[in-house]
């Protein structure tokens, strides 16, 4: 199988960096064909152009390797911090690009974009790892969970990907040794059961960083 992992996440220090190391390793163990960007190691442009929008654009070449790298992906990871509720905009520039009409969506004939859109992603299956500073329980009461909005209904069940998991880490500041090891393994897990053992694609790398 094919699995995209996005990573956001300034500091290469950080969890969200060791969870999407977690993850990798656990998929290319599995056997799984990985196509992982950093996407602050890469330095991804997160601005969209209004010359990008139309469906026949001509991307740059960056952009439409993740065009088509995500358009291959039999599942997809993603890894961020929640930031004010939501993802990095490094993170939010990527989905602007990348997930774009004739390669996540496209609208049905006759429709000139008022409607609803069919999904066109070949994943099935995605995840999402984010960590917080602020306790779950607290967060969600005091302003919902916007990220599981953003990413379940909004992007990738609007784009055909219908299993969907999510995970967010709390309290990252105050954790212990103990307690990063213990969610390293939950990602190991989680990963390894969403994408287990599989026949590896013949003739292609990892990608990315």
């Amino acid at each position: 199988m094919n699995i995209s992992v996005i990573l956001a996440h300034p500091d290469g220090r950080s969890f969200n960096h060791a969870i999407a190391r977690a993850a990798v390793e656990t998929l290319e163990e599995n056997g799984h064909r990985v196509f992982f960007h950093d996407l602050y190691q890469e330095r991804f442009d997160p601005l969209l152009f209004a010359s990008e929008i139309p469906r026949e654009a001509d991307l740059p070449r960056d952009v439409a390797r993740h065009c088509a790298e995500i358009a291959q992906a039999d599942g997809i990871v993603t890894v961020h911090p929640n930031w004010w509720g939501q993802p990095p905009a490094i993170l939010k520039g990527w989905v602007d690009r990348v997930i774009r009409p004739g390669v996540a969506y496209e609208f049905l004939e006759g429709d000139s974009g008022e409607g609803v859109p069919r999904g066109l992603l070949k994943a099935r299956t995605a995840a999402v790892f984010n960590t917080s500073n602020t306790e779950a329980g607290r967060e969600r009461q005091v302003f919902g969970d916007p990220l599981e909005t953003i990413w379940k209904n909004c992007i990738f069940g609007l784009c055909g990907v219908t299993d969907f998991h999510r995970r967010m880490f709390t309290i990252v500041v105050t954790s212990t040794e103990a307690q990063r090891r213990q969610w390293l393994d939950e990602v190991r897990h989680t990963v390894g059961r969403l994408f287990p053992n599989g026949q590896a694609d013949v003739g292609c790398g990892a990608a990315g960083a």
